[in-house]
């Protein structure tokens, strides 16, 4: 036993990874130090960003900011009640339909396709490269099928919500995927094995499993759409509308437009307040999204 021992030690001593010798521990050092100085660089800009635009808007929020309707020539009485309303429209047609798509596209990639077959293949690699597309093709996209085209929609909140559903759909399927993927597969044999069918088994164990990384995957995918602008103009959205939208109406609006109408205005100065303003909302919103996700991710899910 001692003899084994004795060998056993020495395999392992010969394999350990030898010390960095000085000039070693020099190089790691100064990449230390540029790596942390670039991340407090970040962090210093970010904060003086935020910073200033608390500084101007901090003082224009107030409840007639979101009951009033905008305006281009009385910045003391303008608000965003109707890009404010919406984005809520938005966001409640782009949940709408990724919910049920990405979780059915990811159950059925995961649990019901074959690889071995091209045309499945193929859907994953194109929903890969579909998770890079700019959002501005998203944008052409709508316009020439969505607005116009095909369904002709028109420049409507549905159609505005369509288009954003699209641009983060591949999102939500990946991470749909990756949530089903970590459910272990003796979860499912031992389902199978008392007798379950298939389906019963993806609804009863793998699905609540998987929750809590299918909806943090949906909260993150809603932040990115509650913030895109390029989509929507190119839509045709409306800039500063004082009416609010609604299904069966032609106006499409949202936050991210209100705030670059604000930015651009000729009387930028009169209007920037207001833009900081709409910017800390939006900001707030934003991190009650991710704050929520990061609570389900935790909350929910399963060590295996």
């Amino acid at each position: 036993m001692s003899t084994g021992k004795q060998i056993a030690d020495a395999a392992i001593a010969n394999s350990a990874i030898p010390a960095p010798d000085g000039t070693a521990r020099v190089k790691q050092g100064a990449f230390k130090s540029l790596m942390y100085g670039a991340l407090a660089l970040a962090i210093l800009g970010l904060v003086l960003l935020l910073g200033d635009v608390f500084n101007d808007g901090a003082g224009k929020i107030s409840p007639e900011l979101f009951t009033n309707q905008p305006s281009k020539i009385r910045p003391e009485t303008s608000g965003f009640q109707s890009a404010l309303i919406g984005t809520v429209y938005l966001m409640g047609i782009v949940a709408f339909l990724v919910v049920p798509l990405g979780v059915a596209t990811a159950i059925y990639l995961e649990e019901y396709a074959d690889r071995t077959k091209w045309w499945n293949r193929l859907v994953e690699v194109n929903i890969q490269n579909l998770a890079g597309v700019p959002s501005v093709v998203y944008g052409i996209l709508g316009l020439a099928f969505i607005v116009r085209g095909p369904l002709s929609l028109g420049r409507t909140i549905v159609a505005g919500g369509i288009t954003l559903a699209l641009l983060v759909l591949p999102v939500v399927i990946i991470v749909a995927r990756e949530a089903i993927r970590a459910v272990p597969p003796s979860i499912r044999e031992g389902s199978l094995a008392l007798g379950a069918t298939k389906w019963q088994t993806i609804w009863k164990q793998v699905l609540p499993g998987s929750i809590a990384g299918i909806a943090t995957g949906v909260i993150l995918a809603l932040s990115r759409a509650i913030g895109e602008t390029a989509p929507l103009l190119i839509l045709g959205a409306a800039i500063s509308p004082r009416i609010n939208p609604s299904l069966d109406n032609e106006v499409l609006t949202a936050m991210p437009l209100q705030i670059f109408n604000w930015t651009r205005d000729s009387e930028v100065d009169k209007f920037l307040p207001l833009a900081a303003a709409a910017i800390l909302v939006l900001m707030v919103v934003l991190l009650m999204m991710n704050s929520l996700a990061i609570f389900l991710r935790n909350r929910y899910e399963q060590k295996w």
